[in-house]
């Protein structure tokens, strides 16, 4: 028995450490995130997009946390569309959808329609995430053009131009 003892214990000895790597390598998390670079260009692009179309935007950038990573806003872009920017692109990366999708779904669901008394989210458009693949890495968010559907339109035409980079 004594023999059978000390030769299962190197055994267990290097199952539990196995274990132990194996458990603790599953709780850290690598995940995608997007760089100040990209997110210049994105607000960048989104406030020349409105601009082609003769409206003066904000563009807000944020990670995918919600943290502001980037704003460009237009020489005559009213003072509200500074915190319009950054609650659509807030609002986005954390429910990781357009937010003229959450607006109109809030609009055809009593239960959705409480989503505006969450602190910082606001359901207008012009919110889109930021995605590779599925997973969401950040959001734009562009406020001032005459209508929620073209602020996102500027945000999409902006994502289009740099989604070489979104792999």
């Amino acid at each position: 028995m004594k023999k059978l003892t000390v030769l299962c214990a190197p055994v267990i000895a290097i199952a539990l450490t196995s274990f132990g790597i194996t458990a603790s390598a599953q709780s850290v998390r690598n995940e995608k995130n997007i760089s100040l670079e990209l997110a210049n260009q994105i607000a960048s692009a989104s406030v020349v997009a409105c601009a082609a179309n003769g409206y003066a935007v904000t563009a807000t950038v944020v990670d995918r946390a919600g943290s502001v990573r980037a704003v460009q806003r237009a020489d005559t872009a009213g003072p509200h569309t500074l915190d319009a920017s950054r609650q659509k692109a807030f609002t986005s990366a954390s429910a990781k959808n357009t937010t003229l999708a959450m607006m109109e779904g809030s609009q055809k669901n009593p239960a959705a329609a409480n989503l505006v008394f969450i602190p910082g989210y606001l359901l207008l458009g012009g919110g889109v995430p930021i995605k590779v693949g599925n997973e969401t890495i950040g959001a734009v968010g562009v406020g001032g053009a005459p209508s929620g559907n073209l602020d996102e339109q500027c945000a999409l035409s902006a994502i289009e131009k740099v989604k070489d980079q979104l792999k």
